[in-house]
């Protein structure tokens, strides 16, 4: 075998300096990878990184590694490979440096064989650091998996097998392979090299075999042409996996080495006439972005988490996602290509323009092509990505300068990979910001004087108008003409004088917002040359705090706005929580879609009943699904309802509230005002008159507490956990979203609480606690195995039964 998992019996410490870690420095905690240093730090008001680091620090750590080495190890090659490190990786063996990279997101390796003692315990030491560089929450330390890299001398360099299918029809598919073949010992070696593909039942369909001969330190790269009968494709409905296994050995069979990679078959199409078709078969993405933290694991990108939250966005109705503003772990790609999710996987959010002061601007010039070479070697087999962006909301898209590195980073992606297109991610604000911006400083300010809703009114209102103007068609044409795809960032206005300006032009909505989901959707429909579009976001993250919040106020002078104060944790502008819960406009996005046809319930927290709502750009109706509150009879509240049905009737207790329109003429949503009364309220969808799907909320008065896990079985090793859901239900076993309660967790057995939270976007607590506050009746405790065996959570709370659950840890 030529990875190992290399998680294990790590330590990490804070960073302070050489001479005060020479005199002791801090003390070292013991961990498993992958780990988030900053999550376990303490946020203040007054941390520099502020609103969009979510008040978390920045600082410096080590991790530190004890490994023994052994003697055969000698006529072997060995390195080690992080998945990610954020950020300013440093590598040393035995307090000797031995390699680093710069950029957080990318995959590297670094020889290990200098610097190794063999026959003895090694110690493998890692700095990272993270201080004002992101527009977000990074998380801090090795925060994805880490594998040790063992070879024979003459070996198959296991990350660079490539695999395409250039070919393919009903009857057969032509599978190409290139393997990398490398000779590190100081004689000419006979080798022979036998390639198989296996279908995802395991059968052997297509092999070869041929003799290699190469010279002592060499490189070669071995090609073979094979061909698979009746090849079932991948795709999102049926996410067919092969995988190419490659063999080399000598020639009497003593030695070999193995490697093996999952691909897909598949083909991909694009023109502005049909859209995209994958297989054949058209295709409009329904997109998610999504940042890489893991909420309340922080950043920690855990193999489940990753897999977890792509069962979770799919079933919510997506197909696509996009890797929001960074390369996606590996570990998403291989989920993804799993479950049948699409992605669009991201290089940057900057180059030579800075959004903070200490970003990947410092490194641009010097990284950028390493790093796209990192993102390209990661994802050349995953079938599931189809699309390479070279950066979101670049500064210099306008300019000729930017057009020109966008051809550079475009050109470079196609170097490495012919067989995926390449979009961008144009903000036209941000194209032509230097030219505009003072005309919107002055509307601004007259907006202010008049409160929130028309400060977000008049930048709508600007914005619409700034991405229709001349000056962003043709400042962003070059850029643009460097990719395959024009990607717009809320820009569906542009999509129809895109089509006459420019026939030839496929377009994404690389972002668009939950607001007007509708109009968007309805727009990428309409428009054969527009791919689909990308919503902002599907799964809420930590930092770039309550850009989707609801503010409330009973007076009219109060403008409201403002940077949302400590201690906002989170964006609040996700489809679905930090803890996987989905919230009501996912719902609503899911019938927009066509993928539901029952109406949906929701009520606008009544406790707000005739305030003001402040709501900011991202945000979506401040509503929960439940119609249990503690409200006196009689209290007005507003209700919701989400429909593609023609006409919606709202019954409450068996008298009818009265019919409203909805369905597309009127955005899919309809809103009654009702006086609160305990009992039934049922949603009746009318379609040409007639009743047809119905929903119903049911008042519910008692309030049990109850914990389940979404697996009864798990892995025994570093990649896996276990979610427990902790819920309060009602006696119907519907959820009793009030009031919030502590809930604390106990874990007994072979594992461990890896975090506990729930999704309140407001809040002081940690997620390293073994307590926590419900929010809306809800919070979820992460469970990592710490060996094989049963794992026991108990789940208590003031005045109630306990709730426990038992999972399984089985030995791999």
């Amino acid at each position: 075998m030529t990875r190992h998992l290399f998680n294990d019996d790590w330590a990490v410490r804070r960073k302070i300096s050489g001479f005060v870690d020479l005199m002791g420095g801090a003390e070292w905690q013991k961990v498993t990878l992958p780990h988030d240093a900053m999550i376990e730090f303490a946020r203040s008001a007054d941390a520099p990184g502020g609103a969009s680091a979510a008040f978390f620090p920045g600082g410096e750590v080590e991790y530190a590694k004890r490994f023994a080495v052994p003697v055969e190890w000698r006529d072997q090659r060995v390195a080690i490979e992080f998945e990610g490190v954020y950020r300013d990786a440093m590598v040393y063996v035995n307090n000797e440096f031995a390699g680093q990279w710069r950029y957080g997101y990318s995959v590297f390796r670094v020889p290990l064989d200098a610097h190794l003692r063999y026959g003895q315990d090694n110690v493998i030491r890692v700095e990272a650091r993270a201080h004002l560089d992101s527009r977000w929450y990074t998380g801090l330390g090795i925060y994805r998996d880490v594998h040790l890299v063992l070879t024979p001398l003459a070996h198959i360099v296991d990350d660079e097998i490539r695999v395409t299918t250039p070919d393919v029809d009903g009857e057969r598919a032509v599978v190409e392979s290139a393997v990398l073949v490398r000779n590190e010992s100081h004689l000419t070696r006979q080798l022979v090299l036998e390639v198989e593909v296996r279908d995802d039942d395991g059968e052997v369909v297509a092999l070869n075999s041929g003799p290699v001969t190469i010279h002592p330190n060499r490189t070669t790269t071995v090609r073979n042409r094979l061909y698979v009968d009746d090849p079932r494709r991948w795709g999102v409905d049926h996410p067919h996996l092969y995988e190419l296994r490659a063999r080399l050995r000598d020639e009497d069979g003593h030695e070999s080495h193995e490697v093996s990679t999952s691909f897909g078959i598949r083909t991909l199409r694009i023109d502005p006439r049909h859209g995209l078709r994958i297989n054949d078969e058209p295709v409009k993405l329904r997109g998610a972005c999504v940042h890489h933290d893991n909420g309340p694991l922080g950043a920690a990108t855990v193999r489940r988490a990753e897999e977890r939250r792509i069962e979770l966005l799919k079933a919510a109705g997506f197909n696509a996602i996009r890797s929001s503003h960074c390369p996606a772990s590996p570990a998403m790609l291989d989920a993804c290509d799993r479950l049948g999710v699409l992605v669009f996987d991201e290089t940057f959010d900057a180059w030579t323009e800075m959004n903070k002061p200490f970003d990947y601007t410092l490194d641009f010039p010097e990284w950028w092509e390493r790093d796209v070479d990192a993102l390209v070697k990661k994802d050349f087999n995953h079938p599931s990505v189809i699309l390479y962006c070279i950066g979101n909301e670049i500064h210099e898209y306008g300019s000729g300068f930017g057009a020109s590195l966008a051809r550079d980073i475009a050109e470079r992606i196609r170097l490495r990979d012919d067989t995926r297109f390449v979009a961008t991610a144009v903000s036209s604000f941000w194209a032509v910001a230097g030219e505009v911006i003072d005309d919107l400083k002055q509307r601004l300010e007259d907006a202010t004087a008049r409160g929130v809703n028309d400060v977000m009114n008049e930048m709508t209102e600007f914005f619409d108008g700034v991405t229709v103007s001349d000056v962003v068609t043709v400042r962003t044409a070059e850029a643009h003409a460097a990719a395959d795809i024009a990607g717009l960032n809320y820009a569906e206005a542009r999509y129809a004088s895109d089509a006459r300006v420019f026939p030839n032009r496929v377009v994404l909505g690389s972002e668009t917002n939950p607001r007007v989901t509708a109009q968007s959707w309805m727009q990428t429909l309409a428009h054969d040359h527009v791919i689909g579009g990308f919503t902002w976001t599907g799964w809420d993250y930590l930092g770039e705090v309550g850009l989707g919040r609801t503010d409330y106020t009973d007076d009219p002078e109060v403008r409201g706005g403002g940077d949302p104060a400590f201690p906002w944790l989170t964006a609040w502008a996700g489809d679905l929580d930090i803890t996987g819960f989905r919230r009501p406009q996912s719902y609503y996005r899911e019938i927009v879609y066509g993928l539901r046809k029952e109406p949906y319930l929701a009520v606008l927290r009544p406790e707000h009943y005739g305030q003001r709502r402040l709501e900011m750009q991202w945000a979506w109706s401040d509503a929960v699904a439940s119609w249990s509150w503690d409200l006196p009879q009689g209290a007005r509240a507003e209700v919701e309802v989400y429909s593609d049905a023609d006409e919606v009737e709202l019954v409450l207790n068996g008298t009818t509230l009265g019919r409203s329109p909805a369905g597309p003429a009127h955005d899919f949503r309809t809103l009654f005002d009702v006086a609160y009364e305990p009992g039934e309220l049922v949603a009746v969808a009318y379609r040409d008159g007639v009743p047809c799907e119905r929903t119903t909320l049911v008042t519910g008065f008692e309030r049990q507490l109850v914990a389940s896990a979404d697996r009864s079985r798990i892995r025994a090793d570093s990649t896996d956990l276990a979610y427990i859901s902790i819920e309060f239900h009602d006696e119907h076993g519907g959820l009793n979203p009030s009031p919030d309660s502590v809930v604390r967790v106990a874990v007994d057995g072979a594992g461990e609480l890896a975090a506990l939270g729930s999704a309140r976007p407001v809040t002081e607590e940690r997620f390293d606690a073994a307590s926590c506050t419900t929010f809306d009746g809800r919070a979820v405790a992460i469970v990592r195995p710490s060996g094989a065996g049963e794992i026991t959570v108990t789940v208590s709370a003031g005045g109630m039964v306990d709730a426990q659950v038992t999972v399984t840890a089985e030995a791999v």
